[in-house]
């Protein structure tokens, strides 16, 4: 059984900081793409930022020079450093990874329970 288990949202100020983990545990050989999206009230979830397990990273617009987006390959934990939160960065946070379990299977998507990130102005 694989998890991606969350942790560090909270309620913070805009102009405020706030990091973000997620670890992958359980059985697992290989994962390739970590990354976080977000999901506000009323509002698709959105890809926030991904990094590949060679570092290649991508980010949505609107978070770009804002937020930074690591992983540590040997713990299989993915970061999301957010810096100068806004108000409408306000969303529930998922943790995102490709992985396979085992060296010629199946690549399979996983998520995490979800994480609260509030902003107040």
């Amino acid at each position: 059984q694989v998890q991606l288990v969350e942790s560090g949202g909270g309620l913070v100020q805009a102009g405020e900081s706030l990091r973000l983990s997620c670890a992958a545990t359980g059985s697992i050989f290989s994962i390739n793409v970590m990354g976080w999206y977000r999901e506000a009230p009323g509002k698709q979830r959105e890809l926030v930022a991904t990094i590949t397990s060679s570092g290649n990273t991508n980010y949505a617009d609107s978070v770009k020079g804002r937020f930074t987006v690591s992983r540590d390959n040997a713990k299989n934990t993915v970061y999301l450093q957010m810096n100068s939160l806004k108000p409408e960065d306000t969303a529930v946070y998922y943790c995102n990874a490709h992985l396979r379990r085992q060296f010629s299977g199946p690549t399979f998507q996983y998520w995490g329970q979800g994480t609260q990130v509030t902003v107040s102005s």
